[in-house]
């Protein structure tokens, strides 16, 4: 193997944790939470430790927590599942910008609870092909402050987190929702928590529609002249996230058809497993492979359809990402 493709040893072990198995369990414990939340008597403390468990899935190893998402291998309803992969977006963004830990966990809370107050409706919004209502779009509006009423009501008064879920929807300039506030009195936390909001909705797929490559998605969102977006947050997510992160089905230069498997894989950049050869031909065992400027590098992003090819994250990643 050359110079150029050599391979790093790999960061994870057989024996490690599975990290796909602790999201998938977050997505569970938080799905029963929310929809009893009024009912529950300690839910700060309940939503925190899915937080922590969050978080610890993430520190195991982001880019299978990340390749989880762009996969769509986390379980459940999509309304609970996109506020676990906001979460798992807005601490590896947050680890990236060397937040402290207890920020850190305020964040992923709010991620998790961000749309609690529209939890009943938003399965049914899901459900619609026609445009919503006007009834509806209110709904949406008054969301974020519904959402934060019900924390309130349930014993969480920690300032940052309330923010954070009030704020989520706010845009620098004040054309965001419901308050329409402007910077700076949008937190730094509420943006981030904004910008892997709208990531991972444009990026999961939904029953009206199929999701977006992660490229175009990154562009739509800074590009975005209506919502502009924090350039510092948005130099943080090219840098972490870049145009394909880890579970993004690629086609390389000289025809191959692989996954993204690790971002920082080798000395030059990404790793990606080959899942097919120029030819079309299944490997198997996938391949892995450095990406280097010739025939290695990646000529565009892939949607599943395109790809054509059907794997296991275990295949890939191994023990870290078995069910």
């Amino acid at each position: 193997m050359s110079e150029t493709t050599q391979l790093e040893a790999p960061v994870f072990a057989e024996a490690s944790p599975s990290v796909l198995h602790q999201l998938n369990l977050c997505n569970r414990r938080l799905e029963r939470l929310l929809h009893n939340l009024r009912n529950e008597h300690n839910a700060e403390a309940e939503i925190r430790d899915i937080g922590r468990d969050v978080i610890r899935a993430v520190e195991i190893n982001p880019d299978v927590a990340l390749a989880c998402i762009f996969l769509s291998q986390i379980n459940g309803t999509y309304a609970v599942r996109h506020c676990i992969e906001t979460a798992v977006v807005t601490v590896v963004i947050a680890h990236s910008m060397d937040l402290k830990p207890a920020t850190i966990l305020t964040v992923t809370a709010a991620a998790l609870t961000m749309n609690v107050g529209m939890l009943r409706h938003h399965e049914g919004f899901q459900n619609k092909h026609t445009p919503l209502s006007r009834e509806e779009m209110a709904i949406v509006h008054r969301h974020p402050e519904e959402s934060a009423d019900m924390l309130r009501d349930v014993g969480i008064d920690d300032d940052d987190w309330i923010s954070c879920v009030l704020m989520h929807h706010e845009n620098d300039e004040g054309s965001g929702y419901p308050a329409g506030i402007a910077s700076p009195e949008v937190t730094l936390n509420a943006k981030l928590l904004s910008f892997a909001d709208r990531y991972c909705a444009q990026v999961s797929a939904r029953n009206y529609r199929k999701s977006i490559l992660p490229s175009l998605a990154l562009r739509n969102l800074i590009e975005d002249k209506q919502a502009p977006v924090d350039p510092h947050l948005a130099d943080c997510f090219r840098r972490e996230l870049g145009e394909f992160p880890p579970g993004c089905l690629v086609r390389l230069g000289g025809g191959e058809i692989g996954v993204v498997s690790r971002r920082q894989g080798c000395s030059r950049g990404l790793q990606v497993h080959y899942l097919r050869d120029a030819a079309g031909t299944l490997l198997s065992p996938a391949l892995p492979r450095c990406l280097d400027d010739g025939p290695l590098a990646i000529s565009e992003g892939l949607s599943e359809d395109q790809a054509s090819t059907r794997f296991s994250m275990k295949q890939i990643w191994g023990a870290q990402a078995s069910l």
